[in-house]
């Protein structure tokens, strides 16, 4: 476990060092700022939900935000008290507001691959809809970035948000066959 700690630290001063850039730290916090809350999430959820084409695809995002929340926010970080790599990285620059919670895991991670997730298996055919697991990789990548979490944080809230992502779909694929 130390060791996976050490890598952990030691990943976020290499991203540090190597691929923080002047030219790219504006983008990349406009990008963690999207998955703030879910918004950009929230929203594309609340679009679709506007349309009764996407309708499902709007309800199951709006769910595996929901399971997202409650799992990761609530429940893991709490359990986990993982404290913020920033307190304890020696030369670790944090280029964000200091968070009020646990670092472990990430729920910017967990929202934006839930999501993602649920939309991406909602969906009518769509050949755009890969982008969102884009937009998901870049939100949980600009979290490492901005040095608020470690990489272990990222990668564990990205598989439970696919996985509640994935039970999201389900069940809204479920109620609109008995309701609708």
């Amino acid at each position: 476990m130390e060791k996976l700690l050490a890598l952990d630290g030691a990943t976020l001063l290499w991203i540090q060092a190597h691929l923080r850039a002047p030219w790219l730290t504006p983008p990349m916090l406009l990008i963690t700022g999207l998955g703030s809350l879910g918004r950009i999430w929230i929203l594309l959820s609340l679009i679709l939900l506007c349309f009764r084409r996407t309708r499902r695809a709007g309800a199951a995002g709006l769910l595996a935000l929901l399971f997202s929340l409650v799992v990761n926010n609530l429940f893991l970080k709490n359990l986990v008290g993982r404290i913020r790599p920033y307190e304890v990285v020696e030369g670790l620059v944090l280029l964000t507001r200091r968070a009020g919670d646990f670092s472990f895991p990430s729920g910017h991670a967990g929202t934006s691959f839930a999501a993602a997730t649920a939309i991406f298996l909602s969906l009518p055919r769509c050949r755009w809809k890969w982008l969102l697991y884009v937009l998901a990789a870049l939100i949980a990548f600009s979290r490492l970035y901005v040095g608020i979490h470690y990489p272990t944080d990222v990668i564990a809230g990205a598989v439970i948000g696919a996985l509640c992502g994935l039970a999201a779909a389900r069940i809204a694929a479920a109620a609109w066959k008995r309701f609708m």
